[in-house]
């Protein structure tokens, strides 16, 4: 199969492409399947899906915590039970959808009742069974302070070890671990991350799909520039303990959270480390707050986040990029092929898309597309140049050597394009506030 990016706009004019119109997309679901069905009728034929087991991805990343995010933090319910409807006109065997958000994440915030209501119709209606299923084996609400670990065996996941073949093996130091993800116990990702040693935690549902269909969020992101088709696929593994998301320590001490050097930031960073060593501990608020109090001392700017959100993280992106390997090329033995086993559709809502601090606090963009494809690194350089975000500045959308960059084909509305082509429907994107210095020239 040729790759592909088809974009479709849902605005016919740009002066409809604001907030209010494209929310209305959503609620008009006749105009919202014609124009998925449209984007995806070519490939999702009856032949090629009935009879198949069908995963479906969604950005579930968080539970909304105020009205504003329900239309641009997650893949929307109503895109969701669209593809669902076009999917089950093809008579498929079964249908399954999951994510592993975050562990403080509260599941059935996640989506409405009337949502689960139109899956059990649906479900009923096409007397296909349609699942939904929570991939994390951790959550932890910090508010609650109690941990619950191993909610599902991990005889349900497949652990691959890419080994020195990783995209962290050369930013991996030598005896002192310093991959970190915040949140999270330190002593767990260094079992998982070291030298020559990177193994991942996927589900074992992904390997038992026939057919992967990649439901993205098109969102601004604090460590990596931008989320959508590649980052999406971080959902997969199910045990965050296993994603290096940062390197302990500034750059001037070779790790990755900030710019620079600070002994109260590194002390914080510290002291954050006791703190989450403790989870589910009374002395955890003691270490958690102290932490805090260190890095408001050390008077941080824009750059300088706890959570290493800014341009100068060079972990999220190879963590991102080694998933991506294993969802391509990995095998259900746990091993990694040098031929790619499957193809992953990614169908993308970027009606109303994510802007600024994304991807857990993201402003509403009026962005107005939808993009469908099997190439998902050509895709997000796509909407990076959607999003007015400059392309060959973000290390992300440049792992040439796990998709192809040539011989792809765009189209928009049908027609064939060029990305010069495409430039004129781009919008200039809220930046997440650590890569505002960064991108500072941008046209």
């Amino acid at each position: 199969m040729k790759d592909f990016v088809n974009i479709y706009t849902v605005f016919d004019k740009p002066e409809n492409r604001n907030l209010s119109n494209l929310s209305s997309v959503y609620n008009n679901t006749s105009v919202l399947y014609e124009a998925v069905k449209s984007l995806t009728e070519f490939y999702f034929t009856e032949e090629f899906l009935k009879g198949k087991k069908i995963l479906l991805k969604p950005n579930w990343v968080k539970h909304p915590s105020n009205i504003k995010e329900e239309t641009c933090l997650l893949t929307h319910e109503s895109f969701i039970l669209v593809t669902l409807k076009i999917i089950l006109d093809r008579k498929p065997d079964s249908l399954l959808i999951g994510d592993a958000p975050i562990q403080g994440c509260k599941w059935d915030r996640l989506f409405s009742q009337t949502f689960i209501e139109e899956i059990n119709i649906l479900s009923q209606k096409y007397k296909i069974p349609i699942l939904i299923e929570d991939f994390r084996r951790r959550k932890y609400i910090v508010s609650e302070n109690k941990p619950t670990e191993d909610t599902k065996p991990i005889s349900d996941y497949i652990i691959f070890d890419l080994g020195k073949g990783s995209f962290l093996e050369p930013i991996t130091s030598i005896g002192k671990p310093r991959f970190r993800v915040t949140g999270y116990n330190p002593e767990r990702m260094a079992m998982a991350h070291s030298q020559g040693v990177h193994k991942y935690c996927i589900a074992k549902d992904f390997f038992e799909a026939d057919i992967v269909i990649s439901l993205p969020k098109i969102k601004t992101h604090q460590k990596t520039g931008i989320t959508c088709a590649l980052k999406n696929l971080v959902g997969i593994n199910g045990d965050k303990d296993f994603l290096p998301h940062h390197r302990l320590g500034g750059t001037n001490s070779g790790g990755d959270c900030y710019p620079g050097g600070s002994l109260f930031r590194y002390w914080s960073e510290f002291l954050l480390d006791k703190a989450n060593r403790r989870q589910g501990k009374k002395s955890y608020w003691c270490w958690q707050k102290l932490s805090s109090l260190f890095w408001f001392i050390s008077l941080p700017g824009k750059e300088h986040r706890l959570d290493a959100g800014w341009y100068g993280n060079d972990t999220t992106w190879r963590m991102v990029a080694d998933l991506n390997r294993i969802a391509l090329y990995g095998k259900p033995d746990g091993t990694v092929s040098d031929i790619k086993q499957r193809e992953i559709f990614s169908l993308c809502d970027g009606i109303i898309a994510g802007q600024g601090n994304g991807p857990l606090e993201p402003e509403p963009l009026p962005l107005g597309i939808i993009s469908f494809t099997n190439n998902a690194l050509v895709n997000d350089r796509l909407m990076a140049t959607l999003m007015g975000l400059p392309v060959n500045k973000i290390p992300l959308l440049n792992i040439s050597n796990v998709y192809e960059l040539e011989n792809c084909e765009y189209t928009l509305n049908g027609k064939v394009i060029s990305v010069k082509d495409l430039e004129q429907y781009a919008v200039k994107a809220i930046l997440p506030e650590g890569w505002l210095i960064y991108f500072k020239n941008r046209k």
